[in-house]
Parts: structure tokens; C-alpha cells; sequence
């Protein structure tokens, strides 16, 4: 009997793990997850273990910001995610915009130290040239103060801030849009890098390709 338990408690501690929260970004789905959704059951996750919150507009690309109704469906993922996580914390992966948007929404529930690890997958923190400088900036909300301009209001707010105990860039010279303009590089930086981030990583991948094809790579980051 003794035996039992003990294979039973070593059993419920192995399926332990931490809630993990994946945003996606401008004008995707959560369905464009299902590669690292599928990869991180084959490893054991539950269904129950990751969330996908579904936010922002699915048309108007220049109509999604960091700001109200985009904001809910992450907040509100994150939030879930912890209060169900079996080891009281969670691990965050975010793409393009969904990591500027996660991040920002760690910040504002003041949550850091309860996210082992967040993963920022072709993200503009440093802003996207493409839209230009704050406040001489593309005319849109992407564009704009709550947006992905270069030194916008928002990027500003979320600079410096620490976004979990352990941070990771997955980056690409070839992105198609983080480098649209030809460089990726904003003040001499890969606008993809964070800040005190643990460590980077590069791929000779676009845009999308960066999330679908990393799979295995978020899975080491966040075991």
C-alpha cells in the first residue's frame, strides 16, 4: 500500500506543471498556436494547463492597439491561468504584438514574479520602424501612442520593466515585419531583443514561421 501512494504522489507531482498562457498577434487566432499547443500535450500538458485568450480585431489590423478591449482577454487569461495553476505560477509565450500585449498586461496586474518564464517571439519592443517615431508616427492605432511606433507612450511604459523570473527573445533577421524596412534594428538593437532578457535566439525564419516552427524550442524555455 505504501508502494501505491508513493507511485500515486510521485504521479500527481509529474503532472504538476505551470499553467502556460499563449497570446497570439495582430489579427491571428488562437488556432495559430496549435503547433506548440500540440507539442506541449505530447509532453504531458493538459488541455486545461494552457490557455489562448482570443483578442482584437480579425480584419483591421491598424485598428488594434495596447488598449481597452484588446487589453480584457489577455488580462483575463493570465488571471485564470494563475488562480488554476497547480504550482501557483505560470509561464506567458507571446507573438508579434500578442508579447508587447502580454507583457504590458504583466505589468499592469503586477504579476512577474509569478511567471516563471515569458517568451517574447518576434515582438517590436523597441518599436517598429515601419510606423516611424512617436509622435511623427503612421496616422493608426497600431501606429499610434498606444501603439508600436518608436518611442511611443506605451513602449516607454513597458521599457526596463522585468516581465518574469526568466526572459526569452526568439527573433529573425528576415522577419518580414519587424525588418519591413529593411533593418531590424532600432537604436543599434534587434527590436525583438528584451531588455535583461536570459537569453536570445535566432532563426533564419519570417514572421510567422518564428511561432509555428519553434515549438520545441518554447517547450525548453518554459520546462
Amino acid at each position: 500500500m505504501a508502494l501505491l501512494l508513493l507511485m500515486f504522489s510521485q504521479a500527481v507531482n509529474a503532472a504538476c506543471v505551470d499553467a502556460v498562457v499563449l497570446v497570439h498577434g495582430n489579427t491571428a487566432t488562437p488556432a495559430s498556436w496549435d503547433n506548440t499547443y500540440t507539442y506541449l500535450l505530447s509532453k504531458g500538458y493538459t488541455s486545461s494547463d494552457i490557455y489562448r485568450p482570443n483578442w482584437g480585431s480579425k480584419t483591421c489590423a491598424a485598428c488594434n492597439d495596447h488598449n481597452g478591449t484588446e487589453e480584457t482577454p489577455v488580462r483575463n487569461a493570465l488571471v485564470t491561468a494563475l488562480n488554476q495553476s497547480c504550482t501557483g505560477k505560470i509561464d506567458v509565450i507571446g507573438h508579434s504584438m500578442g508579447a508587447t500585449l502580454a507583457a504590458q498586461q504583466i505589468d499592469k496586474l503586477a504579476i512577474a514574479s509569478q511567471v516563471n518564464s515569458f517568451v517574447g517571439i518576434a515582438g517590436a519592443f523597441r518599436g517598429l520602424l515601419s510606423c516611424g517615431v512617436y509622435p511623427y508616427n503612421v496616422w493608426n492605432s497600431t501606429c499610434g501612442s498606444k501603439g508600436l511606433s518608436v518611442s511611443s507612450p506605451f513602449l516607454d511604459s513597458i521599457y526596463g520593466t522585468h516581465f518574469g523570473n526568466k526572459v526569452y527573445s526568439i527573433k529573425s533577421y528576415i522577419d518580414q515585419v519587424v525588418c519591413s524596412t529593411g533593418s531590424c534594428l532600432v537604436y543599434g538593437i534587434h527590436s525583438s531583443s528584451i531588455w535583461g532578457e536570459n537569453a536570445t535566439y535566432n532563426y533564419n525564419l519570417g514572421h510567422f514561421g518564428l511561432q509555428t516552427d519553434t515549438a520545441a524550442q518554447q517547450y525548453i524555455l518554459i520546462k
